[in-house]
Order: C-alpha cells, then sequence, then structure tokens
C-alpha cells in the first residue's frame, strides 16, 4: 500500500512534517484515534507498533475487545439507477446482488493491487 504501513491487521498512514522534520500518523479504518509519530521511518514504524500493541493490551487489561478494522460488511450509496442496473447484471450472472459487487470489487482491487506492486 502507498503511504501505509500493517501491523497485526492494523492499517496506519505515513506524513511528513517538514517544518517540524517529523514523520506522523493515525491508525486508519477505525473510529479510535491512535496516533503515533517519529523523527525517522524506523522510527515512526516502531511508535505505530507500540500504539496498536499498547491499545490491543489496553483493551485486555480492560476486558473488551480492541476495535477491529474491517467487519466484511460495509453501506454504499450508489443511486437508483446504479442500483438497478447493478441488480438486473447480477441476476442475469445468476448471483445475488451481494456475490456481484463483492466479485467486482474483487476485481478491482486485484488490478489496483498489480499495479501499485
Amino acid at each position: 500500500m502507498k503511504d501505509m504501513m500493517e501491523h497485526r491487521a492494523y492499517h496506519g498512514s505515513v506524513h511528513y512534517n517538514d517544518e517540524d522534520r517529523l514523520f506522523y500518523g493515525k491508525v486508519e479504518f477505525i473510529r479510535t484515534l491512535i496516533s503515533y509519530e517519529g523523527t525517522s521511518a524506523k522510527g515512526l514504524r516502531k511508535a505505530f507498533e507500540e500504539a496498536i500493541d499498547d491499545d490491543v493490551d489496553l483493551c485486555r487489561r480492560k476486558e473488551h475487545a480492541p476495535e477491529q478494522p474491517f467487519k466484511g460488511t460495509f453501506n454504499v450509496r450508489i443511486g437508483k439507477e446504479l442500483h438497478r442496473r447493478a441488480a438486473v447484471a447480477a441476476r442475469n450472472r445468476g448471483v445475488t446482488l451481494n456475490r456481484f459487487v463483492a466479485t467486482v470489487l474483487e476485481d478491482a482491487t486485484q488490478e489496483e493491487t498489480r499495479r501499485n506492486s
């Protein structure tokens, strides 16, 4: 991923502030704000991993599950006409609308992954 790091299935952004000469970021795809910073790429990576590990440990001590970034479901607002066309296309292929959308997303994300490799 471009401008992202991954640790324990969490993704963190990577930014740089030239004025402060500081790398910084936050954990993406969750509501909880978990941020980190470092003066080098290695330092940023270490701070990111420590922030994730600290949050997971804190949740364990409080006896509740840490927030997970991806649950497997999401809502998409696409407009009535696109919804109609997608439903008809799914029906024509003999699959559910969910399966159709998942297939289209799978194809698009694989292409994106190949392009960024």
